[in-house]
Order: structure tokens, then C-alpha cells, then sequence
């Protein structure tokens, strides 16, 4: 069983992975290849020169892979309360978390199929977004969400930092205390 499985890869999604893989959880990540960042080009991100999305969405999804996150390329179809966890099912077959976090980017289908109490948002053409906590749990034990999908920004570093915010509070929760990642120079 994974301590975290993430859907959605773009910058939420990569972003929460690479913390968590990087504190040593055992984590998953989904990509449909449908993020809207593929679209963009990106001049406005911190510390970064001008970049394509596409180039930025591989960037990150490499930096969590290469912190343990695991990525499957496929879409999550559906997911199930069990008794100790969730079961998310795609093509590529079942996948077992304790915790479930949504970075689905501009989509909230999945979510409300699944029962999570959906509202208006507020960013142009964001109609819908998952109602969370200001730590991004939702109602449901075990399942956050963050960027985009949980009303933070479409901005990529905003909803990348939103990623990062919501690992840290879940890495905090599987940890029983406030984690913090602080690397020093080499």
C-alpha cells in the first residue's frame, strides 16, 4: 500500500510528489497527458528563464521520480473507500494509499463521482473546485486536494507551491509532527 497517491501530475501534482518522495514516502502519481501547463509557456516562474510547459512539467516529474514517486501514465477511473485506505483503479490496474490527493488541475469529475463536496470557483474559466480545509483536507478522511482543482491559482508556481504546502501538511500527518525539509549547500 502506497502512504500517498496523488492524481494528477502536472505542477501540484509533481510538486507534492517530489516532497514526499523526498521525505521518504512511499508514493504514486497519476498523468493523463492532459495537464494545461502542455499549452503554456511560462515566463513568470520564480528562478526559472522563459520555459515550455511541457519542458516544465517533465522537469518536475523527473525531480519527483528521481526522489522514489512513481509514475504511471494513466488516468484514474474511479476510486473506493476500503477499510484501511483507497483503492484507485486505471488501465494500467489497482493502486492502494492511505492517503489520497487531488491535483487534477481544472477537472473536478473524478472528485465529485466521488462524493467530495464540490463549489463555485473563483479563477476565470475555473468554474468548479474541491471545498477544502485551509490545511487542503477535504471532507473525506485521507483525502486533500491542492492547486488548481482545490481553488488556489492557475498560475504554475502558485499551484506548484500549493502541491508542495499540502505534501508537507500529509507527509506531517503520516509523520505524527510538523515536517520540514531544509537541505544546506553541499
Amino acid at each position: 500500500m502506497f502512504d500517498l497517491a496523488i492524481i494528477g501530475a502536472g505542477p501540484a501534482g509533481a510538486s507534492a510528489a517530489l516532497f514526499a518522495g523526498k521525505a521518504g514516502k512511499n508514493v504514486v502519481f497519476f498523468d493523463h497527458g492532459k495537464s494545461i501547463t502542455s499549452k503554456a509557456w511560462v515566463e513568470n516562474h520564480y528562478g526559472v528563464e522563459g520555459v515550455k510547459g511541457p519542458d516544465l512539467l517533465n522537469t518536475g516529474q523527473k525531480q519527483a521520480i528521481d526522489h522514489g514517486a512513481q509514475l504511471i501514465k494513466s488516468e484514474v477511473s474511479s476510486i473506493e473507500e476500503m477499510e484501511s485506505g483507497y483503492a484507485l483503479q486505471c488501465e494500467e490496474g489497482k493502486y492502494e494509499a492511505s492517503h489520497v490527493l487531488f491535483a487534477t488541475g481544472m477537472s473536478t469529475k473524478l472528485a465529485d463521482s466521488f462524493g467530495l463536496n464540490i463549489v463555485e470557483g473563483r479563477e476565470p474559466r475555473v468554474a468548479k473546485v474541491i471545498a477544502i480545509k485551509e490545511d487542503g483536507r477535504t471532507e473525506k478522511q485521507g483525502i486533500w486536494a491542492a492547486g488548481t482543482a482545490a481553488g488556489a491559482s492557475v498560475h504554475t508556481i502558485i499551484t506548484a507551491g500549493d502541491g508542495a504546502r499540502v505534501a508537507i501538511n500529509i507527509i506531517s500527518e503520516l509523520n505524527g509532527q510538523r515536517y520540514v525539509d531544509h537541505d544546506i549547500l553541499k
